[in-house]
């Protein structure tokens, strides 16, 4: 059995920072690709960012040079350090990884957690 567990979520003004932390635990071989995804209320839940294994970066238009993600491989933990915070970047933020099992490679969702950055 694989969990991912979110932290760091809240309640901040709009500019302010905030750092996303997702850790896996269970038995786990290995972890390819780590991201964070987000869904406001009403709307599709939208990749915010993803790093690979080897420590690429993709980040959507909306959050490029406010936003930067890393993964600490010894620790199965990926975070999101978000800066220049906006309304619009209200949502609930979800972690995303691909995990290799016994079974195999299988992707795994967070719980999520709450962003609100409102004044």
């Amino acid at each position: 059995q694989v969990q991912l567990v979110e932290s760091g979520g809240g309640l901040v003004q709009p500019g302010g920072s905030l750092r996303l932390s997702c850790a896996a635990s269970g038995s786990i071989f290995s972890i390819k690709g780590m991201g964070w995804y987000r869904q406001a209320p009403g709307k599709q839940r939208d990749l915010v960012a993803r790093i690979t294994s080897g420590g690429t970066t993709s980040y959507a238009d909306s959050v490029k040079g406010r936003f930067a993600i890393s993964r600490d491989n010894a620790k199965n933990t990926v975070y999101l350090q978000m800066n220049s915070l906006k309304p619009e970047d209200t949502a609930v933020y979800y972690c995303n990884a691909y995990i290799l099992q016994s079974t195999g490679w299988g992707e795994h969702w967070g719980q999520g957690t709450q962003v609100t950055v409102s004044s």
